[in-house]
C-alpha cells in the first residue's frame, strides 16, 4: 500500500548482539514454531484451516487485523519516510486508514460475513460471476507473492546488517519458520502469532520514541530542533502546508491526500485486500466481525508513535562520530557512497538507545514485524489460490480434505516462489516502488467494483467485470506513461509542481473513476440481475441480521464514533 517504502540497502554491520540478546531471538523463533504445532490439531477442515473455524473474538481478530499490515513496509519504510517527509507520513496511518477501517466494520462486514465467503474474490464471484473473480484472484495472488518476497528480503538485510548473518541463511530461516507454522495451523496459527508479534513490536519499538523524546526535551523542543536542522518548519505540520504542491516536502496537494489516499487507496486496501479482510472473517459472530476493525482502528491511530516519531527524532538527534548532524541519503546514493540510507532510521535509533537485553527485544520486534508481513501474505495467497483459482477453475469437485491438503501445499509452494522473488529483489534496488505501484493497480479499481456491487443493485455481471478490467488496465497504462515520460506526471496530478509521491495518489483516483464509470455505463446497457439473486449481497435487498448488541456499550457503531472523534482531534492538534 505504501508507495515510499523502499528496499533497505544496508551495507555494513551496525552492532553485535550480547548472549542475552541472542537467547531472546532464539526463544522467539522456538515459540512461533511451537504455536504452529499447537494449532495443527485444530486445522482439519477447510473452515478451520482457511478461516480459523470462525472462532476468533473481536479483540483477537482486531489485533491480528492490524498486525498483518504491520510488516517491514510499515516499520522500516515509514520510519524512513518520516525522516524524508516529516509528519506528513502520518497521513498513511490516520486519514489513510482510520475512516476505511471503520467503514469496513460498520458497512461492509455484514455482507462479507453473512455471505459466508472465504475471500474477497469469492464475494465478487457471488456478485459479478467468474470473470470478475478470476481477474481479482490472479492479480491478488501475484501481489501477495511479490510482497511476501520483499518482506523476506528486507528481514534478511536487517539480519545481515545488525547481526552479521548471511543473506541467504536469513532468507531461508525466516521463510522456513513462517511456512512451517502457517502450513501446520493455517490461519489460526498465523493469527495467534500475529497477536504475539503485535505485542512484541510494541514492547520492542516503544523504547525508541520514549527515550528519544526525553533526549530531545519534549515535542515542542523536538520540532524546534528539526526546524533548525532542516531549515524549515514544514516537517511538523500535517495539513497547513498542503494548499499547494510547492509548500510541503512531499510535493502533494490536499486533494491527493483526501481523495487519492484517504478515499481510493485507503478504502481499497482496508476493505477489499483479502490479506487483512481474512482476519476479520475469522470472527466468531457478526458483532465481533463488525467490532474487530473498530478495535484495529483504535490501535492503528497509535502506530505513528512507534513508526513515524522515530523518523522525526532522527532528524534532531542522530549525529556522526565527530558530533555533526548525520544526514541520511536515498538508497541509490547509499549504495555507491556507503552512507546510511533513509530506511536505516529504525535500526540506527534502536542501537542508539538499547543496551544488552533491550537490543535483543528490539531486534526481535523488527523480525516479528517482517514475519507478520510474510505470514499475512502467504496465508492469504493459500486461501485465494485454493478457493478462487484451483477450486474454481481446476478441480471444482474435490473433497474438503483435499482442499485442506492443497492449502498446506500451496503455503509451501507460495513461500518457495516468495524466496525466488526475494532473490530477484537483490538485483533491483527500486523493486519496492514497482511492487507498491503494482499493488495499487489492484486495490483502487477493486474497491470501485466491490462498493458498487454492495450498494447498487443495478450493477450487472458484465459491468463489474469490464469495470474492474478497465480500471486495472488504465492504472497500469498511467504508470507506464509516467515511467517513460516524467513530464506526464503534470497531467495525472494536474500540476507542474507535483512530485513523484503524488503520482500513486492521483493514478489511484483516476483508475477508480474509470472503473466506476465503465461499470455504471455497461450496467445500464446490459440486462439487470434478478433481485432474488442479490439477497445477502446488496444493500436494499438484504435484511441485515441483528448483531446481538443490547446496550450502547456493546454496539460497534458507538465505539466507531468514539474512534472517529479522537481521529479528528488528533488531526487538529497536528494541523
Amino acid at each position: 500500500m505504501h508507495a515510499s517504502a523502499a528496499i533497505l540497502l544496508l551495507n555494513q554491520q551496525l552492532t553485535r548482539l550480547a548472549p542475552v540478546d541472542i537467547l531472546i531471538l532464539v526463544l522467539y523463533f522456538a515459540l512461533v514454531v511451537f504455536i504452529g504445532f499447537y494449532a495443527k490439531g485444530k486445522a482439519n477442515t477447510s473452515e478451520d484451516f482457511f478461516l480459523a473455524g470462525r472462532e476468533m473474538t473481536a479483540w483477537i481478530a482486531g489485533l491480528s487485523f492490524v498486525s498483518a499490515n504491520l510488516g517491514s513496509l510499515e516499520l522500516m519504510g515509514w520510519a524512513g519516510a518520516a525522516y524524508q517527509y516529516g509528519i506528513l507520513a502520518a497521513h498513511w496511518y490516520w486519514i489513510g486508514a482510520i475512516p476505511a477501517m471503520l467503514f469496513l466494520g460498520i458497512v461492509m462486514m455484514p455482507f462479507y460475513y453473512i455471505s459466508k465467503t472465504h475471500s474477497v474474490p469469492g464475494y465478487l464471484q457471488l456478485r459479478f460471476g467468474e470473470g470478475a473473480r478470476a481477474v481479482s484472484a490472479v492479480s491478488f495472488a501475484v501481489m501477495t507473492i511479490l510482497m511476501s518476497g520483499v518482506n523476506m528480503y528486507a528481514m534478511a538485510l536487517v539480519m545481515k546488517t545488525v547481526l552479521g548473518w548471511n543473506i541467504s541463511f536469513s532468507i531461508w530461516v525466516g521463510a522456513a519458520t513462517v511456512a512451517l507454522y502457517v502450513m501446520l495451523g493455517g490461519l489460526r496459527s498465523a493469527i495467534i502469532n500475529e497477536v504475539l508479534q503485535f505485542v512484541l513490536i510494541w514492547a520492542g519499538a516503544a523504547m525508541i520514541p520514549i527515550l528519544g523524546l526525553i533526549e530531545a526535551g519534549g515535542w515542542t523542543k523536538l520540532k524546534a530542533q528539526i526546524a533548525v536542522n532542516v531549515g524549515t518548519t514544514d516537517y511538523g505540520h500535517m495539513w497547513s502546508t498542503l494548499g499547494s504542491f510547492k509548500d510541503n516536502p512531499m510535493g502533494v496537494h490536499w486533494t491527493g491526500i483526501v481523495f487519492g489516499l484517504g478515499f481510493v487507496i485507503s478504502f481499497g486496501y482496508w476493505t477489499t485486500d483479502f490479506l487483512v479482510v481474512q482476519r476479520v472473517l475469522s470472527a466468531n459472530n457478526l458483532r465481533s466481525a463488525k467490532l474487530a476493525p473498530v478495535i484495529g482502528a483504535a490501535f492503528k491511530m497509535a502506530v505513528p508513535f512507534i513508526v513515524i516519531l522515530p523518523g522525526l527524532l532522527a532528524l534532531a538527534v542522530l549525529k556522526n562520530a565527530d558530533g555533526s548532524i548525520m544526514h541520511l541519503v536515498p538508497e541509490s546514493v547509499a549504495a555507491t557512497t556507503g552512507q546510511h540510507s533513509y530506511n536505516e532510521v529504525l535500526p540506527l535509533m534502536l542501537i542508539r538507545y538499547c543496551g544488552p537485553g533491550l537490543l535483543g527485544l528490539g531486534i526481535t520486534a523488527l523480525i516479528a514485524g517482517f514475519m507478520s508481513g510474510m505470514a499475512g501474505n502467504v496465508s492469504a495467497f493459500s486461501t485465494v489460490w485454493t478457493y478462487d483459482l484451483y477450486g474454481a477453475f481446476i478441480n471444482k469437485k474435490a473433497s474438503d480434505k483435499h482442499y485442506v491438503a492443497m492449502g498446506r501445499w500451496s503455503t509451501v509452494i507460495g513461500m518457495l516462489v516468495s524466496i525466488g522473488t526475494a532473490y530477484l529483489v537483490m538485483n533491483a534496488a527500486s523493486i519496492m516502488d514497482y511492487v507498491q505501484a503494482l499493488f495499487s493497480f489492484f486495490i483502487a479499481p477493486l474497491f470501485g467494483t466491490v462498493i458498487l456491487g454492495m450498494l447498487w443493485k443495478r450493477a450487472t455481471h458484465m459491468g463489474g467485470f469490464l469495470g474492474l478490467l478497465a480500471g486495472t488496465v488504465s492504472s497500469v497504462g498511467m504508470f507506464i506513461w509516467v515511467q517513460g515520460d516524467a513530464g506526464a506526471l503534470r497531467y495525472i496530478a494536474m500540476s507542474a509542481n507535483a512530485k513523484p509521491m503524488a503520482e500513486n495518489l492521483y493514478r489511484a483516483l483516476w483508475s477508480w473513476i474509470i472503473c466506476v464509470v465503465v461499470t455504471v455505463v455497461v450496467s445500464l446497457m446490459t440486462k439487470p440481475v434478478p433481485t432474488a439473486q442479490l439477497a445477502g449481497l446488496v444493500y436494499g435487498v438484504t435484511p441485515i441480521p441483528d448483531d446481538g448488541a443490547t446496550t450502547i456499550w456493546q454496539k460497534p457503531i458507538f465505539w466507531a464514533i468514539i474512534v472517529i472523534v479522537v481521529f479528528f482531534i488528533l488531526n487538529l492538534i497536528f494541523w
